[in-house]
């Protein structure tokens, strides 16, 4: 299995933190670079632009993984898979994912395991299951700073103490984006109001 992963550092540290199968090949890339003999190329710094998506359109027939945490399939090229590529999560052995297609479900399995991890299928949608359940510490993070509870570096302290979590709200959201933060929060609020973004965490994301 030949896969093509376009990520950053941090992201290609991630995936490999379960390290590569021997009989699967990584091509390592920064941008939509073609590699012929790839069977399937993972997106991690995809985003959900005409230009991007048509661009990932003409590598198929590869698999296309994109990361995509907010964008449901709906709204993507058909075939397309997406995953949670989120800073934290993708180190996990697990990997969130959505797909319509069961042909594609097997493949990306395949595909996955040659980096030793598996997939858990979601429903398609805003947020999978964990990226809602952060984006909603890191609002309360927020919301808490804002009504003076603490700082923000005793907010991450207490977080990281408490939980286990390999970063506090304030640190996760600074890997992840807190435009995509915020973004992910203000999709969800279209049909809950309580996803409504802090004032704080809005103001700091649309800097």
């Amino acid at each position: 299995m030949k896969v093509a992963v376009i990520a950053n550092d941090l992201q290609k540290e991630e995936m490999l933190a379960q390290g590569l199968r021997d009989d699967a090949e990584a091509y390592w890339l920064n941008g939509l670079t073609p590699i012929p003999e790839a069977d399937c190329y993972i997106d991690l710094l995809f985003t959900a632009t005409t230009k991007r998506t048509e661009l990932l359109k003409k590598l198929q027939p590869a698999v296309i993984i994109v990361n995509d945490v907010i964008t449901t399939l709906d709204n993507l090229p058909e075939n397309f898979i997406r995953i949670n590529g989120w800073p934290g999560f993708l180190k996990r052995p697990i990997a969130e994912a959505a797909c319509n297609d069961v042909a594609s479900k097997s493949t990306a399995s395949t595909i996955f395991s040659c980096f030793n991890k598996k997939i858990e299928w979601v429903p398609d949608t805003a947020g999978f299951i964990s990226a809602r359940v952060l984006g909603m510490i890191i609002n309360e993070a927020y919301f808490a700073l804002d009504e003076e509870v603490s700082s923000k570096e005793e907010i991450d302290t207490a977080m990281k103490l408490g939980t286990n979590y390999p970063y506090g709200p304030f640190e996760w959201g600074k890997k992840i984006g807190l435009k995509n933060v915020y973004d992910l929060l203000f999709a969800l609020a279209q049909t809950n109001p309580r996803y409504e973004p802090a004032r704080l965490l809005k103001k700091e994301a649309l800097v």
